[in-house]
């Protein structure tokens, strides 16, 4: 793990994040950066045509997103979090559109992904304000300590989730709503149990989602699975190194990007009765 002195993240801030599964915020784009890449996030969606949740392997489709989660200050937190090997599972933007009745409800990643690990961090960058308005995030602190909680799936249609995936039973009087700025980052343990209201105000709110995960980390629910080592080494072995996009829909990235869809439909979806319900 990199050394008191390197580090990005201070020691009560990493007391905190083991404790209560989040930290934030952590200001890891300047204005600059954060207008630019969100030009791109919105040229982008435009040119996938995916309403409001893009692919979660965005970074094999788009250039901007391949050099975005390899941003040395993103993963310097990271490293103080999981230490210097990294390998990047997945990236995704999530868009709610000012006055969408589109929200996420209570759940854990761990829940349905099939990672078999303590350590996955999912980096939330925020591109636009996120407010209680707006549809921040919200985290049941300390939730990730405990078991996995019984879901259920829904299927809501203004659910962004794959399922509609639910936590049975939630007491909200525990849940804590974290408002972060442009540009500024929330990072999460992912047995954490999160979710997020409706945007309710006159403006898009608009984040990325990115997952890292330490290379010892196992695939439980799938032979085969896939990701990005973005900083040190992998000497375990366990997922199947993915390329790096030259450019956006470079060929060769697309390609391996629909093989690592099908298997990521698989996994989500396993167990699911799928025939009366389309998502």
């Amino acid at each position: 793990m990199a050394s008191a002195m390197t580090r990005l993240l201070s020691e009560d801030a990493i007391q905190q994040y083991r404790r209560e599964g989040f930290y934030a915020p952590v200001s890891v784009l300047d204005p600059d950066e954060a207008a630019a890449t969100r030009r791109a996030l919105e040229s982008s969606a435009a040119a996938y045509g995916e309403g409001g949740k893009g692919s979660a392997r965005s970074h094999l489709l788009f250039r901007w997103m391949a050099d975005l989660i390899r941003s040395a200050r993103l993963l310097d937190a990271v490293e103080d979090l999981i230490g210097p090997d990294i390998m990047c599972w997945g990236s995704q933007w999530w868009i709610k559109e000012p006055r969408s009745a589109r929200f996420v409800s209570w759940h854990q990643d761990s829940n349905y992904w099939g990672i078999d690990t303590d350590n996955l961090v999912s980096a939330w960058v925020a591109l636009s304000p996120a407010t209680v308005e707006s549809g921040c995030m919200r985290f049941i602190p300390g939730s990730h300590l405990g078991p996995d909680l019984p879901h259920r799936d829904t299927w809501q249609g203004e659910n962004m989730l794959s399922r509609g995936q639910e936590i049975v039973e939630v007491n909200e009087d525990e849940a804590v709503n974290i408002e972060v700025g442009t540009g500024d980052a929330a990072l999460f343990n992912y047995r954490l149990a999160h979710a997020s209201h409706p945007n309710r105000s006159d403006n898009r709110r608009i984040a990325i989602a990115i997952r890292y995960i330490p290379p010892d980390a196992r695939q439980t629910q799938a032979a085969w699975d896939s990701a990005t080592l973005v900083r040190g080494r992998d000497p375990y072995g366990c997922f199947e190194h993915e390329p790096m996009p030259a450019h956006d829909f470079d060929p060769v990235a697309v390609a391996f990007h629909r093989r690592t869809l099908e298997n990521l439909d698989r996994i989500v979806y396993r167990g699911a009765d799928r025939t009366e319900h389309r998502t």
